[in-house]
């Protein structure tokens, strides 16, 4: 069955055939644009494996849209059809952010963050790029932040080879995680999750827009420390965060713990130069703690 006609079906309206035009975003999956009588879509498609990946994205969106903080796409499908698995989110013409939109960015943010529950992770697991990542409920979040983040990425990079080195050093930073949090106690607020500057844009009006999420509830440290991993958010997205919910003042001590995951995480996708990039993190964290 074309991709077309699968959409027609799960969606109900009329997705026009030969209207498939690829478009970027597409690490993992295929991405392209679609035309249908109910407007354009947004569509992320792959092999059948790739339904439980969109479903928990679906999810994800599902839940930032309850936040109604910062704008997400609305989700219109997520199925598998005749070997085709699909997710089809209305289209949203992105723009690069102004430093209005990031303003409204980090007002927004902070407002998503004040949704909270009284444990860290999530109902579901989802992932992170196309790694699993555990979201399993508990009360502790440095547990959580050892046992569901840093060593299942500690794992796969040791199957990665990784050298004794890192994975040894990584062990004695994950025995003494608690140390970053001697006076800090963070609540579980709701997290995107892979918050780069790649998954945010703006639309028409200019009102910042975040997709591609890989939520949990945890940290709210933890979604601000990535913004800085990769760059894309500038001064006012920083300031207007920090107007509407200030950070601890420790904040800054635990940017590289928190950044250490996706560090990881990239290693084990794409290996490279992220092995040694991540060996100094883990060596300057354990500095601090002497």
């Amino acid at each position: 069955m074309p991709l077309a006609a699968a959409l027609s079906r799960a969606l109900g309206t009329e997705v026009a055939a030969g209207s498939e035009r690829s478009v970027g975003g597409g690490s993992i999956n295929s991405c392209a644009r679609f035309e249908s009588e109910a407007g354009p879509l947004f569509v992320k498609y792959g092999e059948p494996s790739s339904l439980a990946m969109f479903q928990a994205e679906a999810d994800g969106l599902a839940e930032l849209a309850k936040a109604r903080a910062v704008r997400v796409p609305n989700v219109l499908a997520v199925d598998e059809l005749e070997g085709i698995a699909f997710l089809a989110l209305e289209w949203i013409d992105l723009r690069g952010g102004s430093s209005s939109s990031e303003r409204k960015l980090g007002e927004l943010l902070a407002a998503q963050h004040r949704v909270t529950r009284d444990k860290f992770g999530w109902h579901r697991d989802n992932t992170i790029g196309s790694t699993p990542q555990s979201n399993r409920e508990t009360g502790d979040w440095v547990e959580f932040l050892r046992e569901q983040r840093l060593r299942p990425q500690l794992t796969l990079a040791k199957s990665n080879g990784a050298s004794k080195e890192l994975i040894d050093s990584s062990e004695r930073l994950c025995e003494q995680l608690a140390l970053f949090f001697t006076d800090y106690r963070p609540v579980p607020s709701l997290l995107h999750g892979d918050l780069w500057g790649g998954n945010w844009g703006s639309d028409a009006s200019g009102q910042p827009v975040l997709f591609d999420p890989a939520v949990y509830f945890g940290d709210r440290e933890a979604d601000l420390a990535m913004t800085r991993l990769f760059g894309g958010f500038g001064a006012s997205f920083y300031s207007a965060y920090q107007s509407a919910w200030p950070l601890d003042a420790g904040a800054t001590s635990r940017v590289t713990l928190y950044n250490l995951y996706h560090v990881l995480n990239h290693f084990n996708l794409f290996g490279g130069g992220y092995l040694r990039q991540a060996l100094g993190m883990i060596q300057r964290l354990l500095a601090e703690l002497h």
